[in-house]
């Protein structure tokens, strides 16, 4: 079972739904420039749509924190930022270590059994951190554990307004050290601590495993060489 971001619509009623399904994919997945300036005469052309079902998919994409719009100016598409995403990880790193803690004590074993699924898809997939499978697997077993915490101000904040963010980021660092065998392994010590009710001891392997994941994004960026400015661009 996939756990999905509050801005993930399941079943998109009307064109704005769809439409902000398709640029959201478009924007996650890089088709859309990173930092690119939204024209509405040439969305709306180019999807075929009204302005009015555009201006309300931009709304969505803004409510997930993946347009900005300034008065005067107008709507674009966020910028790649290593400071803003350094400070995801750090928040990530502080939240979902209370999340493995909440979610030592509140996931049932059902949510347990499913996440171990998880784990095994993760490791049948393969050691291609840049597949879209892989990617997959490895955020729903994130949502997987905040979704266990059971404290439902904490899923909106991770889920709603952050990840999306994580996606957008993850997409553009497709190169540097691979990750995906000690990643496996760091969600395996979780989950065995989750089955076994320690609570301090997943918070701390949580926090150690955002961290891994940060100086290897960090890793990732030094090695691809380039500035946040071409980043923005392809």
């Amino acid at each position: 079972m996939a756990f999905h971001s509050a801005c993930q619509l399941q079943d998109p009623v009307t064109i704005a739904d769809k439409l902000f399904l398709d640029l959201r994919r478009a924007i996650l997945e890089g088709e859309i420039p990173a930092g690119k300036k939204i024209s509405e005469p040439e969305l709306a052309g180019a999807y075929g749509v009204s302005r009015g079902s555009l201006r309300e998919a931009i709304s969505k994409l803004e409510n997930c924190n993946l347009v900005t719009r300034k008065p005067n100016i107008g709507a674009r598409i966020i910028g790649f930022s290593t400071t803003q995403m350094m400070d995801i990880y750090q928040i990530r790193e502080a939240m979902e270590g209370m999340a493995a803690r909440l979610a030592a004590d509140n996931m049932s074993d059902e949510e347990l059994v499913r996440l171990r699924q998880l784990l095994e898809r993760q490791q049948a997939i393969g050691n291609d951190p840049n597949s879209i499978p892989q990617q997959s697997v490895d955020l729903d077993f994130h949502f997987c554990i905040i979704q266990g915490s059971k404290n439902h101000r904490l899923i909106r904040m991770l889920c709603q307004d952050l990840y999306d963010l994580v996606r957008f980021y993850r997409f553009r660092l497709t190169s540097g050290a691979n990750r995906s065998v000690q990643a496996y392994q760091e969600h395996n010590l979780i989950v065995s601590a989750l089955e076994r009710r320690d609570g301090e001891m997943a918070e701390t392997l949580m926090r150690h495993h955002i961290r891994a994941s940060r100086d290897n994004a960090r890793k990732c960026i030094e090695s691809m060489a380039v500035s946040p400015e071409d980043l923005n661009s392809h």
